[in-house]
């Protein structure tokens, strides 16, 4: 026992021991950090000295971490008194900048941006100092440098008036985009062309600017044809539409053809980028062409494209899917396939014996995870593809829409709106019927994959399939989605337990009661909203109809609103929650804005009714204070709005207008229908226990 005491307490003495000598070790370099007399003296700036004085004397004589301080605070020095910054400390500057180093220099490019973006300078007076320092900077040895100093230009752009860029910028630009300067100084032309390119009318472009584009477009160096190419989208969008054709198109044709492969590259995104611009001509004559001549040649020798084309397939089919004849619907579909199995097997689809080497074979799974991306794109093109055949591929989409598994559906999730449209129609070729066709057990598919959602833990999926289904009315029945869907909707409302979810199903309820064509059904709905939300006992039910009536604010027109909902939000000035009546007092200026003077005056009066009560009995603080900040609203609403409030008033109107005009349509297109079912068969109304239920 006592030997292995003592042996512990030896071995936890020499333990402390190295410690102490650790911390000796430490100490040391602690020590010689530490400033010298005759280094603080040297760092020691007179007190006397005003803001503008010090930065002149630490500009001239300080060490190089007070020279960076100055440069890094010279944006509240031009704020504190920009004429005395500009003449005494904006010079020197200059100068320290000729031998800075890069960390210097990257500050500067930063606090000349804050200064030429910040308001309270006075740009006609200042800027030309400033501009000449960045353009003279954009030449730096040090690429990082140079390109800081871009970017400032670049950023600083935006703030500038159109003036200032002609005369401090565009001239300096012709020289800096000849030959005879370094390929930086090209590159940065590219760059700032592109940009400036949409501050100028067309006419100015295609005079002053189109022919340095089409100069560096043709440039000896690949990397400028590259760069310039990816700015030509810029100058399509800055010329106009009727001058693309004979501008921008022919350069994008030759680029594409390019003997680099960047540039080739930079060619095809940038097509897809303008694909709408173009029009169908353009398209199926000159793109299509091109595009497929891209494409062979990359899958046969250029591996190196292949990433970028897979991941931009799907764009590029749904850009030209319009302008496609069959021939060509059937070329993207088998190209499409040749990509998905790049990588797998040989041409005579043997697998290969030898194994391709490690980094050709991460370029291939990249390809075929690319087309795994554009996969539900292309079923669209699919379906297109198949017009008034579209359902052979019926029993394909309800099959994944009951798949076990949830990542499948909500794989569908991001194209189901368009999926469904177009196979529940007859197809969209030329003289096709845009009718609705019964889709064999898709109604019950659509249930099944909403209650799998909805049993899952993953309530974003459930969230997003809820505002799909908002598409419904344009893909099923209105009896359908009466009898199968409706129930649901009030179902997830009032008992699920996430809000995103309840409000998307309110949502969702509200498209579903826009498009119902028959009244009785109409009416039916809006009283079981009353009865199940507005009236409902749960606080948190009466919640969701104040949702609810957001919702119908932005769908319906004012007077359908006012007509069937404004009365039972203004009851709610009664709740018992406070909760409830706090949400009610945040909604009264948008429930203001939907009276009609003098048409609604009466629910004027009860508004103003609403708000007196809240005014005189209202016993909770936090209701009591936003109560107060409304009427402030309300009161201004009454106040004579300003011209630019008109206008957008008057906007608002002509859109309520075109709302009631569809509703109005929709009235009419009910009487039709039921004239035209009198006309066949005697009418039976519907059993009044017979509502939100499946008829079998």
């Amino acid at each position: 026992m006592f030997p292995s005491k003592m042996t512990l307490n030896h071995s936890g003495l020499f333990g402390q021991i190295d410690d102490l000598q650790d911390l000796t070790f430490i100490e040391r370099p602690i020590r010689r950090s530490l400033k010298t007399a005759e280094e603080i003296d040297k760092l020691t700036v007179d007190e006397d000295l005003n803001d503008i004085e010090r930065a002149v004397y630490l500009l001239s004589s300080g060490q190089e971490i007070q020279r960076a301080s100055v440069i890094v605070n010279l944006p509240n020095l031009v704020r504190q008194n920009p004429a005395e910054t500009f003449r005494r400390v904006v010079p020197k500057v200059r100068e320290v900048l000729h031998v800075a180093g890069v960390d210097m220099q990257l500050a500067a490019a930063g606090s000349f941006l804050t200064t030429l973006q910040d308001d309270i300078i006075l740009i006609q007076t200042h800027t030309h100092s400033i501009l000449q320092i960045v353009l003279l900077n954009l030449d730096h040895r040090e690429a990082v440098v140079s390109n800081a100093w871009l970017e400032t230009l670049l950023s600083a752009i935006d703030a500038l008036p159109k003036e200032t860029i002609r005369q401090e910028i565009l001239s300096p630009l012709v020289s800096k985009a000849q030959l005879s300067q370094s390929v930086q100084a090209r590159l940065a032309s590219c760059r700032i062309l592109g940009k400036v390119v949409g501050k100028f009318e067309p006419s100015i472009v295609k005079k002053d600017l189109l022919p340095l584009v089409r100069s560096l477009c043709q440039d000896v160096e690949y990397e400028v044809r590259s760069c310039m190419c990816r700015q030509l989208e810029n100058v399509a969008r800055g010329i106009g539409l009727e001058h693309i054709k004979a501008a921008v198109l022919p350069e994008l044709v030759e680029l594409a053809q390019d003997e680099g492969n960047t540039v080739r590259l930079a060619a095809f995104d940038t097509i897809i980028n303008l694909l709408e611009m173009f029009d169908n001509d353009d398209r199926t004559c000159v793109i299509f062409p091109l595009v497929k001549t891209f494409c062979e040649k990359c899958i046969k020798a250029d591996e190196a494209v292949l990433a970028s084309l897979s991941y931009q397939y799907g764009k590029l089919c749904h850009g030209l899917s319009a302008s496609f004849t069959e021939e060509q619907h059937l070329w993207f579909l088998e190209f499409y396939k040749k990509l998905c199995l790049l990588g797998l097997q040989h041409e005579n689809g043997h697998c290969e014996s030898q194994p391709y080497p490690l980094e050709l074979e991460n370029k291939y799974a990249l390809v075929r995870r690319n087309c795994a991306y554009n996969f539900p794109v292309t079923i669209l093109l699919v379906v297109k593809l198949l017009g008034s055949n579209v359902h052979y591929i019926h029993k394909e989409l309800v099959a994944l829409l009951q798949d076990d598994s949830l990542e499948v559906l909500d794989a569908m999730l991001t194209h189901l709106q368009e999926t469904l449209e177009l196979s529940s129609s007859r197809g969209d070729g030329p003289g096709s019927e845009n009718k609705l066709v019964n889709v064999p057990d898709l109604v019950p598919a659509l249930v099944t994959a909403e209650q799998k959602a909805a049993s899952s833990l993953r309530w974003r999926v459930h969230e997003k399939l809820l505002q799909r289904y908002s598409c419904l009315p344009r893909v099923i029945s209105g009896d359908q989605i009466y009898y199968r869907f409706l129930q649901r909707m009030f179902t997830i409302i009032t008992t699920n337990n996430v809000l995103p979810v309840q409000r998307e199903a309110a949502r969702t309820l509200c498209v579903f009661l826009r498009y119902n064509r028959k009244q009785e059904q109409r009416q039916e709905i809006v009283s079981k909203v009353m009865q199940d939300l507005a009236q409902g006992r749960s606080y948190w039910n009466r919640l969701r109809y104040l949702d609810l009536c957001e919702i119908a604010m932005e769908l319906f027109s004012k007077s359908y609103f006012c007509k069937n909902f404004l009365m039972e939000a203004l009851e709610l000035v009664n709740d018992p929650v406070a909760n409830v009546r706090y949400k009610l007092c945040h909604m009264l200026p948008r429930l203001r804005s939907t009276i009609r003077l003098p048409t609604d005056k009466h629910l004027q009066q009860q508004l103003d009714f609403c708000v007196r009560k809240l005014l005189c009995r209202e016993k909770d603080k936090d209701v009591v204070a936003v109560v107060r900040k409304i009427v402030l609203e309300l009161d201004k609403m009454d106040i004579t709005e300003p011209v630019s409030m008109v206008f957008l008033q008057h906007e608002r109107d002509l859109l309520d207008q075109k709302k009631e005009k569809e509703e109005a349509l929709l009235l009419e297109m009910e009487l039709l229908e039921r004239q035209q079912s009198e006309a066949k068969h005697p009418y039976t109304p519907l059993n009044k226990n017979d509502r939100f239920v499946s008829r079998g």
